[in-house]
Parts: structure tokens; C-alpha cells; sequence
């Protein structure tokens, strides 16, 4: 296990970032060229042995995701880890929202707004609202008509019924929950299923290889992992490797100014050694960092939304006070950027390194459009301005290395 991961890791490091990225770029005879030595078709004007025609080409900048910005909106898409696919760097979450808090009418605002303005993922599971979230987001999809291939739609998978087999990684459930998802969601596939949480009930292999089963049978096209350790997420790799089955693309993990190690430490390492990219949510923490906040829960927060008791009281604590008196230190630099703290929590987490896509849970279209401003700030956040909200906030995460 430990040769396998090595090698891969080995062969990673050989390869410039452009190439993990985009894999290799067609020869000057209009061929697809394989890997360097890997005698799929020769070189132009070579013998069968000559390699002399495949010039390395020259690196490009360590880490660097390959953005672009769409015509018309504005919104700025990169690659979903080392993939090939592309998403908005802003996606839209359907978590306590669709089919709970806002209304079918609000959801379809908010979703087309987001689609309009160049959004093309939109996340959904089978737990939110039992099963309502992914209902309402395929009766809309349905609705509108949108071509199939225009966007990406990502379901996760662990709390599906009360009963046993209907919760967990087990192969069972995977296969049957997520069919019962693309019942709900009224699609052929999904683009990507996620594991919502890591289950020591079901055997690693047992996991991969029933991503592997659904992926091969057209009922995903990518999949990955949410709140699972990076240690975790290596021997899913690794598992993926030895058995030569598909190994996860991305890990979504939760990230703001107040919980950022994982997406700073640990992330970073993993897409480097293995693709693996960073979808991250909840970039206000719930709702609380906004400059709104006055000594109480504000109404727009998922704090006041029936179940989530627990989030309010959380938000009340001693440690939440201590966490909003840091949101309204960070007036100052919002103010110099001409932005709202939401839009400066935003354009900070987009810029952690392998950070694909920022989900975004908004229960009204002016919020919707208030966190698109944030692509704006992120422009703006200068090294400078990075170290100054760094010092403010007092909790950088720091290499034990």
C-alpha cells in the first residue's frame, strides 16, 4: 500500500501542474500524444523507437487553477480539482433552504437568477428536508427546460430513512440511495455523488468500489467526498489505485474566517499529491458573519429556522460573541474595499489554493446577488489586505512542519 501511494505520489511530482491539470497537449502532427515513453503511436517523422519529437512543455505555475471568466456574466470558472471539469466558482447550495425555509416560488427566483448570472453547480442531498430539497430543485430544472450539459448537479449520499440499510456507505445504500435521489431529482445522472461523511461501519474497498458501480453504470460522472479527513480521503485514493478503480475528484469542506485549517493545511497537500480540489460551504458560517449582527441571531440567519436550535444556541455562546466582535473588526478593511462583509467573506474563501467552487446558501435573489459582487473584491484582496484580515482575526492556520 505504502509502494503504491509513494509511486503515485512520485509520478505526480514529475509532471508539471499544467499537465496533472490538463493532461498532455496534442503533438505537432495533430495526434493526442500519450505519456511520455508510453508507445501509443509514434512521433512524427521518428522510428518505432524514437522519442526524440516530444518536447516537454514548460511548466506552469505551481498550484495554479486554470480560471476564465464567462462572457456576459462575469463569472469566473475552474477546473473541479485536477479534473477536466469546469464549474462556477460560485455554486448554489440547497441545504435548510429549498423545500424548507424559502418557498418553491422563492427557490425557482433564486435558482434562476443564479443561472442567469453564470452559475452552473447546484448542490442538493438526500437528507435536506427529507428528501424536499432535491424534489423541489428537479421540478424546477424540469420546469425550465435548461440544456442537460449546461450544468452540474452534485447529490451526497449517508442519511437516506430510518431504516438500517438506508444510512451509510454500504454498497446497498449507495446504489439505492442514489437512484432514489435521481427519482427525486428527475435526472438520468448526476455529475457528482458525495459521500457525506466517512462510515467506519463499511469497509473502504466496499466504498470505492460502489462509486466505481455507479459511475460505470451512467449514474454519475464524478464523485467525492464531504467531511471526510485528508487521511481518509488518501486511502480512498490509494484503494482506487491498487484495485485500478475511480478514485474521488474533490472533498467539500466547510470554510470561513472561523474554521479554516482543513481547507488551508490539509487540502492544498492532497491537491498537489492527487488532484483531489476543495468545493467549500457556508462561507458565512450559517448566516452569523454579517455586519448585521446586534447582540441577536439575525432573521436571515439558518439560526432561526425550526431544528437548527442547536446553531442559535452556538451563535449565543461565549465563543460566538467572540467571533462576531471579529466580523465587525473587519468593517474597516470592507469599507476601504467598498464591499459588504458577506462579499469580503466570500472573495476569501475563493482565494485558498485548490479551491474549486464556494457554495452559497441564500434564501432571497438580493442575497443571491450581493455574494455575486463578491468576484469584484476578489480582485481586491491583495496579499497586503490577505495579511491584515489574517491579523485581525488572530487564528491563521501554521504548518506543524
Amino acid at each position: 500500500m505504502q509502494v503504491s501511494i509513494a509511486c503515485t505520489e512520485q509520478n505526480l511530482r514529475s509532471r508539471s501542474s499544467e499537465d496533472r491539470l490538463c493532461g498532455p497537449r496534442p503533438g505537432p502532427g495533430g495526434g493526442n500524444g500519450g505519456p511520455v515513453g508510453g508507445g501509443h503511436g509514434n512521433p512524427p517523422g521518428g522510428g518505432p523507437k524514437s522519442r526524440t519529437a516530444l518536447v516537454p512543455r514548460p511548466p506552469a505555475p505551481a498550484g495554479a487553477l486554470r480560471e476564465s471568466t464567462g462572457r456576459g456574466t462575469g463569472m469566473k470558472y475552474r477546473n473541479l480539482g485536477k479534473s477536466g471539469l469546469r464549474v462556477s466558482c460560485l455554486g448554489l447550495g440547497t441545504w435548510v433552504t429549498f423545500g424548507s425555509q424559502i418557498s418553491d416560488e422563492t427557490a425557482e427566483d433564486v435558482l434562476t437568477l443564479a443561472y442567469e448570472h453564470g452559475v452552473n453547480l447546484f448542490d442538493t442531498a438526500e437528507v435536506y428536508a427529507a428528501g424536499k430539497a432535491e424534489r423541489t430543485l428537479g421540478s424546477i430544472l424540469k420546469s425550465k427546460g435548461w440544456r442537460r450539459s449546461s450544468y452540474v448537479i452534485t447529490t451526497k449520499i449517508f442519511w437516506g430513512g430510518q431504516a438500517e440499510t438506508e444510512r451509510g456507505l454500504s454498497r446497498k445504500h449507495i446504489i439505492e440511495g442514489l437512484q432514489g435521489s435521481l427519482d427525486r431529482l428527475q435526472l438520468e445522472y448526476v455529475d457528482i455523488v458525495f459521500a457525506n461523511r466517512s462510515d467506519p461501519n463499511s469497509p473502504m474497498e466496499e466504498i470505492v468500489r460502489a462509486m466505481t458501480y455507479v459511475i460505470n453504470q451512467g449514474l454519475a460522472l464524478y464523485w467525492g467526498t464531504s467531511r471526510w479527513s485528508a487521511a481518509e480521503i488518501m486511502e480512498a485514493y490509494s484503494m482506487a489505485r491498487q484495485f485500478n478503480l475511480i478514485p474521488p475528484v474533490c472533498e467539500q469542506a466547510e470554510n470561513h474566517f472561523f474554521q479554516r485549517e482543513k481547507v488551508e493545511m490539509q487540502l492544498p497537500e492532497l491537491y498537489h499529491k492527487i488532484g483531489v480540489g476543495s468545493v467549500t460551504w457556508s462561507p458565512l458560517a450559517c448566516g452569523l458573519i454579517t455586519s448585521k449582527y446586534d447582540g441577536r441571531v439575525p432573521d436571515s440567519c439558518k439560526a432561526t429556522v425550526k431544528g437548527y436550535q442547536w446553531l442559535k444556541e452556538k451563535a449565543q455562546s461565549e465563543d460566538g460573541k467572540r467571533q462576531q466582535a471579529r466580523v465587525m473588526d473587519l468593517l474597516p478593511i470592507a469599507h476601504q474595499l467598498d464591499c459588504t462583509v458577506a462579499q469580503l467573506a466570500t472573495a476569501w474563501c475563493l482565494r485558498s489554493e485548490g479551491v474549486s467552487s464556494v457554495l452559497l446558501g441564500v434564501s432571497s435573489a438580493e442575497q443571491l446577488m450581493e455574494h455575486l459582487g463578491s468576484l469584484e473584491v476578489l480582485s481586491q484582496l491583495t496579499p497586503q489586505t490577505v495579511m491584515e484580515i489574517d491579523a485581525l482575526l488572530g487564528n491563521k492556520s501554521h504548518s506543524k512542519k
